[in-house]
């Protein structure tokens, strides 16, 4: 049986690259509070990219439209990361998310 989950890490890490692609693609789900997937790795054991990742990747899934639903907008995701700020994601990695938008106006291209 294929496991779908491990299937990029699995291409991934076949490439050599100059940095942890394979291991953000696989740790990015993982969880500052042990929570997460695949490995239930918690705080510091989660490697930054992949903290970065998680934080970046529930903003644009949250306020972005999907085929099963529309867009939550960028209100609903930054109040989502800024709820689970040092419990679900990392706590520097959020301040620094909430600056971009909140400050300095970032905002994601359409």
């Amino acid at each position: 049986m294929v496991n779908f989950r491990r299937c990029p890490y699995d291409v991934l890490s076949r490439v050599n690259f100059p940095w942890p692609i394979a291991d953000v693609a696989l740790q990015h789900h993982e969880r500052m509070d042990g929570s997460g997937y695949p490995q239930k790795l918690k705080g510091e054991s989660i490697i930054l990219e992949a903290r970065i990742l998680a934080v970046a990747d529930t903003v644009e899934a949250m306020s972005s439209h999907r085929p099963y639903r529309p867009a939550l907008g960028i209100d609903k995701a930054l109040a989502e990361i800024e709820l689970g700020r040092a419990v679900t994601y990392d706590a520097n990695v959020v301040d620094i998310c909430l600056k971009l938008f909140r400050e300095k106006g970032f905002k994601i291209p359409d």
